[in-house]
């Protein structure tokens, strides 16, 4: 009899620890945070979306998209970004990189081809195409690209959309973010924000 009211209570005190835990911890400090994150970081913590001059939302800050056609070629009124390994082309359910090492030959092939495409489309020598014109990140979703691949990129922009090239390069600058902490990584221009920025130009 002892040991079975023994049993009842310490299931009893089990369970009671139980609802705590999952009230206090599951519940309470989830809402906790979400509220902290809404107040402090709503941005951050929305999505880090982008919305376009409508105020739809057209994407997020932190993630890669393609802006081509339906056959894959780069639209030219559009910066293009860094390639995607990620499925067929910045599918966040699919994030990776190729992991093709240096000398994998299918890798300097296609390093190669991207090469001869970006220099045709720019109309610019092969050795002037920045390595991240031609080379994927790790993730397949980096929405940046350098400040050279940028401005390389400018007299096409600004051709296809009947704008000065001193008006897009402002663009560019405006929307360039620099080093980390002022001395970690390099600059970097968010492709997403850019080409929504241009496209509130003609609305």
């Amino acid at each position: 009899m002892s040991s079975t009211r023994t049993f009842l209570r310490t299931t009893g005190v089990a369970l009671r620890a139980m609802v705590v835990a999952t009230l206090t911890l599951g519940l309470g400090y989830t809402l906790l945070i979400t509220g902290v994150g809404q107040l402090l970081l709503p941005w951050q913590a929305n999505g880090s979306t982008v919305t376009d001059s409508a105020g739809t939302v057209v994407g997020s800050a932190l993630l890669g998209q393609s802006f081509t056609d339906a056959d894959g070629n780069a639209l030219p009124e559009y910066f293009q970004g860094r390639p995607s390994a990620a499925g067929e082309g910045y599918d966040g359910g699919a994030s990776s990189g190729s992991n093709w090492g240096p000398q994998n030959a299918d890798l300097v092939t296609s390093i190669g081809e991207r090469k001869a495409a970006v220099a045709a489309r720019e109309g610019v020598a092969e050795s002037d195409v920045p390595a991240d014109a031609v080379t994927a990140s790790g993730s397949g979703l980096d929405p940046h690209i350098s400040v050279a691949y940028a401005d390389l990129q400018i007299a096409r922009v600004a051709d296809a959309r009947g704008l000065s090239r001193a008006e897009v390069a402002r663009l560019v600058a405006e929307h360039t973010t620099g080093r980390d902490l002022g001395y970690l990584g390099e600059p970097r221009v968010n492709v997403l924000e850019l080409n929504v920025a241009l496209d509130a130009l003609a609305r």
